[in-house]
């Protein structure tokens, strides 16, 4: 049986799907799947019943493939869809342990960097003292700093990197503009990170993103921000054994090749909301999604 599939729908024609899934859900129809199409907007504003409007009832366990959705809203989402009959194949809490550092830090230490984290709400700036608190946790020198999703890389001097962990009106500096430019997104809290190079000697960095499927790895692709399409695919023996021991079923990790020559996961996510490198075929994508065995995830 074809699994079925959610996608966003286009905020400005309701009927089809948003551009940048659109060939995504042509893929899915091609490979004999429903698609069904949500409101996004809809859902991160509250309204979860409107989001799921147009999923016809009766429209059975579904996988999405769209926007992030906070893991509160992605909760909100799946009792919406239950109400008219239909469900998410990766249930809420699974969602959020793979989608949230605190979920799916665990199973992964000592193949991803160090990490501590203060749970925070959106324009909350933790004090100077729960900073340096929670630094002391991490190896001295350079760190990062993100949210439990997200970091603001692009704003990498002004609101990511922290040189030296241990200056902590320096951290407060970075952390308070991190907070700043994150400002409602702000997803769970302040994340800390140890700082590793992934910068090759000529200057390049290497990254790709795995895509796991019950615990096995589906698609090896380049990471959505690498400006090269092909890849080199890391010994993914360890990484496999945290997969499993998190749990999700569709996960993605991703993996940068740090200057010593060791691989490093660098994120983890939940497939459902993990974009994809404009070289990969959308209908890799469907493919594999559609012959999934229709297993619901609590």
């Amino acid at each position: 049986m074809t699994v079925p599939v959610l996608h966003c729908a286009d905020p400005l024609a309701p009927r089809r799907p948003d551009p940048h899934f659109a060939a995504e859900a042509a893929a899915s129809r091609a490979c004999g799947a429903r698609v069904a199409l949500i409101d996004h907007d809809a859902l991160l504003a509250g309204d979860a019943e409107r989001a799921v409007a147009r999923v016809p009832a009766g429209f059975g366990a579904a996988w999405y493939r769209g926007w992030m959705i906070p893991a509160d809203r992605y909760a909100a989402l799946d009792a919406a869809l239950a109400e008219r009959g239909a469900a998410l194949l990766v249930g809420p809490e699974a969602y959020r342990a793979a989608h949230e550092l605190p979920g799916w830090y665990a199973a992964f230490e000592g193949l991803t960097p160090p990490g501590v984290w203060l749970p925070s709400a959106p324009g909350e700036v933790p004090s100077a003292g729960a900073l340096a608190a929670l630094a002391a946790g991490l190896p001295p020198g350079p760190g990062i700093v993100k949210d439990y999703v997200k970091s603001r890389k692009h704003e990498w001097d002004e609101a990511c990197y922290l040189p030296d962990l241990r200056d902590t009106p320096g951290v407060l500096r970075v952390v308070r503009r991190f907070v700043e430019l994150q400002d409602d997104f702000l997803a769970g809290g302040v994340v800390l990170r140890a700082f590793e190079s992934f910068t090759r000697p000529d200057g390049a960095a290497h990254e790709v993103r795995v895509w796991w499927l019950d615990g096995e790895p589906v698609l090896v692709t380049p990471h959505p921000d690498s400006p090269v399409e092909a890849v080199r695919a890391p010994a993914l023996d360890a990484v496999r054994t945290a997969v499993r021991a998190l749990g999700p079923r569709w996960v993605t990790t991703d993996l940068a090749l740090r200057a010593d020559g060791a691989w490093r996961v660098v994120e983890v996510g939940d497939g459902q909301v993990s974009d994809l490198h404009p070289s990969v075929a959308p209908e890799s994508m469907a493919a594999v999604l559609a012959g999934a065995p229709p297993t619901v995830q609590t």
